[in-house]
């Protein structure tokens, strides 16, 4: 009897057979993004206060000892599932042109925090930190270095081009564009248009000249 033979007999009797590996991890990872998914959509409709593990897993379709082989509380899922957001949404373009590319940019984060589903649980999130200090510690080390880096890569590329200084200071100047977006976001509640954001990269680009 050969190995093909041996490995289809056992799954024939209900024993695992290493033929089946990729479809068990396939469905793995279908239950992992529906997870995600209904994690975002719950805190988007319900806040943070009103979402569980058993509502997330009832919404994702999986049982809730599935949530648990990945993540220990709603907090990591919750977290994960923003982070998950983040990368596909917000990946600065690359124009060549530092004015282009800023401008893109600013609009893409301004609509990211201000008109979607991601920025609705982005304010929960930011919400959670100033009532649990453990959670904001853990939030803003996984969140701000990375959402930092994204933020300095449109300067960063235009000093590496020559279009900027190289002894610019990066932080500062990001600092400058982004913080008016975050500001209208969880203070101020206005509205952030292209009219603002262009205004902020025009200021930005008479600072350089």
């Amino acid at each position: 009897m050969g190995p093909a033979t041996g490995a289809a007999e056992e799954s024939a009797t209900g024993r695992p057979g290493r033929r089946h590996h990729g479809n068990r991890h396939g469905r793995s990872e279908k239950a992992r993004q529906a997870v995600l998914e209904a994690a975002d959509d719950l805190l988007a409709e319900k806040g943070f206060a009103g979402v569980t593990m058993e509502g997330i897993a009832a919404r994702a379709g999986v049982a809730k000892q599935t949530i648990y082989r990945w993540w220990r509380t709603k907090t990591d899922v919750l977290v994960d599932a923003f982070l998950q957001d983040l990368a596909e949404e917000l990946t600065p373009p690359d124009h060549g042109d530092i004015a282009l590319d800023l401008r893109a940019y600013l609009r893409q984060l301004g609509h990211f925090l201000s008109q979607s589903d991601a920025g609705a649980v982005f304010k929960a999130l930011i919400a959670q930190t100033q009532h649990d200090p453990v959670f904001a510690e853990d939030f803003r080390a996984r969140y701000l270095d990375e959402q930092r880096r994204r933020d300095r890569l449109p300067l960063e590329r235009a000093a590496q081009r020559g279009q900027l200084p190289a002894d610019l200071d990066m932080a500062a100047e990001t600092d400058q564009l982004v913080g008016p977006l975050y500001y209208r976001v969880l203070v101020t509640n206005e509205p952030i248009g292209q009219d603002f954001t262009d205004r902020l990269v025009d200021a930005f680009l008479r600072r350089m000249r």
